[in-house]
């Protein structure tokens, strides 16, 4: 489901204009939480569409032409990160920010190498979000600041060495196990057995593995890893 929402009164010519955003989740129920929440701000946040709707986000967007979008990094059917990047293909001066409940840095560094300008947690208080879309939209990039630790920590592992293979292709951990076990030729079993987990496991941490590389299968991926040189 998506729609436009043009009601409100019109902007004060002596003050600056709300930004305009258009907010996407796969649940209504979150899409009416954040209109709630926004609600207070209208004056700074003007909601112009909202989608439920995957499939329709890019042609919403080029529709109304917003400042910003709110949207999660995964959602039913589709991934926020490949809705990024033709977000910003087709209209590259909106801001796209993440709103999710994954505080994962792995997830972050993509939406950043996607082109976001915003990674933010859905735990953040109204007013908060507000004043982080207006620094967005003055040009700041900015990431929630319970990641921003992490974050740091992170980056001083990377320039150190002591990060993970696959770690600058966005893999986690555990993921670049998993891959290293495909590139040595292990059948899902015996990487389940090898790892001491469920085979569905497995197949969960392939898929997010085949995404990651932007790969469909097993082939594709071990194909990336020896052309990367992922493992030495």
């Amino acid at each position: 489901m998506d729609h436009l929402t043009q009601d409100g009164p019109a902007p004060d010519p002596q003050a600056p204009g709300p930004i305009t955003v258009v907010i996407i989740d796969d649940h209504q129920m979150v899409l009416d939480g954040l209109k709630a929440m926004l609600a207070p701000y209208r004056d700074q946040v003007d909601i112009v569409g909202e989608s439920s709707d995957p499939g329709r986000v890019v042609r919403l967007v080029s529709e109304v032409k917003p400042d910003a979008v709110l949207l999660d990094v995964r959602l039913r059917g589709a991934s926020g990160l490949d809705l990024c990047a033709e977000i910003l293909r087709v209209t590259p001066g909106c801001k796209v920010v993440f709103l999710t409940v994954y505080d994962d840095e792995q997830y972050l560094y993509q939406a950043l190498r996607v082109g976001a300008a915003g990674f933010l947690l859905k735990r953040i208080r109204g007013g908060e979000l507000v004043d982080y879309l207006r620094r967005i939209s003055d040009g700041e990039v900015l990431i929630d600041p319970s990641l921003a630790g992490r974050v740091a920590l992170s980056a001083a592992r990377l320039r150190s060495g002591e990060f993970w293979p696959g770690a600058h292709l966005g893999l986690t951990q555990r993921e670049s196990e998993v891959l290293s076990l495909l590139v040595a030729g292990l059948s899902n079993r015996a990487v389940a057995m090898k790892l001491v987990v469920s085979e569905e496991t497995v197949k969960t941490h392939s898929r997010g593995i085949y995404r990651k590389l932007g790969v469909s299968d097993r082939a594709g991926a071990v194909a990336v890893a020896l052309r990367e040189g992922v493992f030495h």
